[in-house]
Parts: C-alpha cells; sequence; structure tokens
C-alpha cells in the first residue's frame, strides 16, 4: 500500500504541472491509472474501518463495562475480516486483465428446454451477484429457449476487477435436479457453458477491417416490447477470418446495438490475439470442452440433497440456494488463491 501511496502522489505532482494537461492523451491514460490507484487506497481503507471502530468501541467497553456492545464488537470483526479477504483478492488479481470490466456468455447444452433453463437460472445467479458487488450489468444479447430459459445469452459488466473475478467462471456447469419439465418428477442432468473476456479499453487499438465483416440487420424477437419488433434494430456482425459472431438486439436502436456489438467483437478479437501469445489465455481457450459429462468445473445437485461443489478446488457449498442466488464470493475466492499456491 505506500507503494501506492507513493505513486498517487505522484500523480498529483504531474498534475500540478500546466504542461500536463497539454498531451490529452497521455493525461487520460494517466487519470485512468490514478482512478485505479484510488479505489485499491479506498478498498484498503474500508477494509480497515470496520476494525477500527472495533478498537473504539472495544476501550468504551473496558472504561464502562457495556457487555452489551460485545454483539456489536463481534460484528465489526467479522465485517473487517471479510474485507481483508476481499482485499487479498485484489492483491492476487495482478494480471494485466484482471482490473477490467468483462464480458459473460452463456451457452446452454444439449438437452432442449432442461439445459436452456439451468442456461437462465446461470444468468439470474450471476446478475445477483454483480448486482451485490455494486457493478452494472448489461444484457447485449439473448436467444430465448423454445419453451423456457434461454439458448444462449451475452451480457456486459462494468466494474473494477469484474474480470477478474468472473474469468473463476469459465468451463462447463453441471445441474441435478427433479425436472420441473418432466411430468414423471424424474431427475435430470443438465449443462452449461460459462465464458467471460475482458472488455477492451478505448485506448488499446483493435484494427478492424470492414472487407473482413458482414453486418446482417434484423427485427429483434423476444421480451423488448412492440416498438422493438416493428423495425429491423437488431444487429449481427460476422468477422469472417476468425469466424466470430456477435449480435446485439437490446437497445431500440440500430446504431446502438451495431456500436454494442463492436464493442463485443472488439473484446473477442483482443482476447483472441492474447491467446495466441499468453499461455494462460491458451489454457482458457483449450478448456472449452463439450458441454457433457465429464467436463463440468462446478455441479449444483438440487436432489437427492443439496450440494455446490467445485471440481478445480475442491469448495464445496451446502445452502444451493444461496448459492443461485449470487452467494459466489467463496468460490472464485478458493479458484483465484489457487494460482498463487
Amino acid at each position: 500500500m505506500p507503494g501506492k501511496l507513493a505513486a498517487l502522489e505522484e500523480i498529483e505532482k504531474q498534475e500540478s504541472v500546466p504542461e500536463f494537461w497539454t498531451d490529452r492523451e497521455k493525461a487520460a491514460q494517466t487519470e485512468k491509472r490514478k482512478s485505479a490507484l484510488m479505489g485499491d487506497v479506498n478498498r484498503f481503507k474500508r477494509a480497515c474501518s470496520p476494525v477500527d471502530d472495533a478498537e473504539v468501541l472495544l476501550e468504551l467497553a473496558r472504561e464502562e463495562g457495556a457487555a452489551e456492545q460485545e454483539a456489536e464488537i463481534e460484528s465489526l470483526i467479522e465485517k473487517g475480516e471479510e474485507n481483508l479477504e476481499d482485499l487479498e483478492l485484489s492483491v492476487v488479481l495482478s494480471g494485466e486483465n484482471d482490473p477490467k470490466s468483462a464480458i459473460v456468455t452463456i451457452n446452454a447444452g444439449a438437452g432442449g428446454t432442461e439445459s436452456q433453463d439451468w442456461a437462465e437460472m446461470l444468468l439470474r445467479m450471476y446478475l445477483r451477484y454483480c448486482d451485490a458487488r455494486g457493478w452494472e450489468t448489461q444484457i447485449s444479447d439473448y436467444q430465448a429457449g423454445d419453451e423456457a430459459g434461454a439458448k444462449n445469452v451475452t451480457f456486459l459488466v462494468d466494474g473494477q476487477y469484474a474480470y477478474g473475478y468472473l474469468k473463476a467462471e469459465n468451463g462447463i456447469h453441471r445441474l441435478v435436479r427433479i425436472s420441473p419439465f418432466d411430468a414423471s418428477k424424474r431427475r435430470h442432468t443438465s449443462f452449461a457453458s460459462v465464458f467471460v473476456y475482458p472488455q477492451v479499453d478505448d485506448d488499446i487499438s483493435i484494427e478492424i477491417d470492414e472487407k473482413d465483416l458482414r453486418i446482417d440487420v434484423y427485427r429483434a424477437s423476444g421480451a423488448g416490447g412492440q416498438k422493438v419488433n416493428k423495425t429491423s434494430s437488431a444487429v449481427r456482425i460476422t468477422h469472417i477470418p476468425t469466424g466470430i459472431v456477435v449480435q446485439c438486439q437490446n437497445e431500440r436502436s440500430q446504431f446502438k446495438n451495431k456500436d454494442v456489438a463492436f464493442k463485443v467483437l472488439r473484446a473477442r478479437l483482443r482476447e483472441l490475439e492474447q491467446s495466441k501469445q499468453d499461455e494462460e489465455k491458451k489454457q482458457v481457450e483449450s478448456s472449452k470442452m463439450r458441454i457433457d459429462f465429464g467436463s463440468q468445473i462446478r455441479s449444483y445437485v438440487l436432489h437427492p440433497y443439496k450440494l455446490v461443489k467445485d471440481h478445480r478446488t475442491g469448495f464445496e457449498k451446502g445452502n444451493a440456494n444461496a448459492v443461485l442466488n449470487g452467494d459466489l464470493q467463496g468460490f472464485m475466492k478458493a479458484f483465484l488463491m489457487l494460482g498463487k499456491k
């Protein structure tokens, strides 16, 4: 932390010099660096704050003998421990892309309605997790299932270290439950894949040749209101050399849909390029196994017992309902810390 405080002081010295602002591009990059440093410093202060408050209350209790403050002191200490764990993870997240926002894609596996409903459940789980962390989310593409759920969905997550945390979710997720779609109430196993990409910064140039693109517009389908479906506002972009296809249909404006689709395409292309140079990214790409038995990273069992277990780390949680409501921090921490052992 002293090093980051020193870096902040150095930036503030640079800002005090009038010439600093003449190079707008350099100034913007420096301000972005300052914002990231301020985020780290504020997290440290928040982590320490409950412990400091607990010390004050403890001293007060010793002087006045206020035993009723014991519960409040214990609560503050627990909160401080949680904050320090979060701070510890931010130190672990030292990769180039870890501080960035993220793009998440969920694809239903084989199994029709069962897997499509599972993909929808995963979407809800991640949106709740992001909301609890204060991250903003935007669904850029949603392909509804034939009867229920979603065939595939892509959403953007804006928040510091969103990619660093959510990359722990890359892989195949398996659900075991009594099917609500089976009249005989039999147990079913469903699969869905989750893949996470870092959002590309605006100051990073990704060259996209227009002749390499095929851009199609069409009428949006699914939920979105009648006005969405009356015009050809949805946009699909195909990058011919790589075969990457991205689409967006959630905005009513074709221009806005095209802008979001390009944002996703740039992120996918940057991830593809880095995967060729970065061994870690190669391993992520190679983990994209068939969405089927034997390839899952995590199992969510709702019958005959309730348990969520991560097969990479061994971390498990018996309160499956809490996990499906967004309680994922334990799984992410176990995965991130595993890479540092």
